[in-house]
């Protein structure tokens, strides 16, 4: 299955992304709990700073475009960016008392608790400047993550960039990336996800992100993959679900695709190795099965690492997945 707005020539960059990236901490001991550790290992996390650190690992030329706090943390992150392959090019020192964020996520498959600050969050205060909207002109894609959306400036720098690249033929993907402690309300988030939604060529998220964004995902799945006209591209769906794999809706055509099954070291740092290869994968070979396929095996194996930006496989790990372990059979959905 191929889809004809992602037919185009290479460009500068391959994808920009654009969301939060702060410091995980994880508990020294696999299994063990927040409350009884005597210490802890940092990794950068964030869905922003994860999708983009997948990319760069798999070997796509990609920059996040974010802010961070001038202190300790901040640099952390400028660091592990360059680590990981991934252009500090844009990224934007915040100003006044706003801190980039910070996680402490047990190492368990259950019973698996997560703690976020994210208060006066520094990513929140990206301003809008010609330079990325240079950079969005000059990239295949534009990922956005949903909690960019949370206030300003940053939900006016983020849709100001997606139409922006629609302009200019660069592809984008929104990344519903619901947390609920970050919003109001239902009805709020709901108003600006639809906002966001109108501008994105592709949609991306599990069910309980589309219920945020729609009551009636049937409906919505079926209004927004069936093409209004030959000139009016539809758009693309993907529903991420879990241990039952994934469906994409595009161009009236349906997909649905297992998982690489593994044994899970964490359920989190899936979502954002499936999308930064899904991005990738589909931008070079332009084919949704084997991107899905792709992005999966990533998933697959980072749930089954410790930590989410050092855990992001290499092409050559996810060739290897691939290689030995048989994908499950599809689990239907509706």
């Amino acid at each position: 299955m191929t889809d004809q707005f992602h037919l185009k020539p290479q460009k500068t960059w391959h994808a920009m992304v654009l969301g939060r990236a702060g410091m995980d901490l994880y508990p020294h001991s696999d299994g063990g709990k927040t409350r009884d550790t005597q210490g802890f290992t940092a990794d950068m996390g964030g869905s922003g700073g994860n999708i983009a650190v997948a990319m760069g690992c798999a070997g796509a030329k990609v920059a996040l475009l974010s802010a961070v706090s001038d202190d300790c943390v901040g640099h952390f992150v400028r660091q592990r960016l360059e680590q990981y392959h991934v252009s500090d090019e844009f990224l934007q020192t915040s100003q006044g008392n706003s801190r980039t964020s910070l996680a402490i996520a047990e190492v368990r498959p259950t019973d698996c608790e997560a703690v976020i600050y994210r208060n006066d969050a520094a990513d929140l205060q990206l301003q809008l400047t010609k330079a990325m909207q240079k950079a969005v002109a000059a990239s295949n894609n534009l990922v956005v993550t949903g909690t960019s959306f949370i206030s300003e400036p940053s939900r006016t720098t983020a849709l100001t960039l997606m139409q922006h690249a629609k302009i200019n033929g660069c592809t984008v993907w929104l990344d519903l990336d619901y947390r609920p402690w970050n919003w109001p309300n239902l009805k709020t988030t709901r108003t600006i996800y639809s906002l966001a939604a109108q501008h994105a060529d592709v949609v991306v998220g599990n069910e309980e992100e589309f219920a945020v964004l729609t009551e009636h995902l049937e409906d919505y799945i079926e209004k927004a993959y069936l093409p209004t006209s030959k000139h009016t591209p539809a758009q693309t769906i993907v529903l991420k679900r879990g241990g039952n794999g994934a469906s994409l809706f595009s161009q009236g055509q349906r997909l649905d695709t297992g998982v690489y099954p593994v044994t899970a070291l964490k359920p989190y740092g899936a979502g954002d190795a499936f999308l930064g290869n899904l991005v990738h994968h589909y931008n070079n070979h332009q084919n949704w099965l084997a991107a899905i396929e792709w992005g999966s095996a990533a998933a697959a194996i980072v749930v089954s690492k410790r930590g989410c930006a050092s855990a992001m496989p290499s092409a050559e790990q996810i060739n290897l997945m691939q290689q030995s372990t048989t994908m499950t059979p599809a689990a239907n959905w509706c």
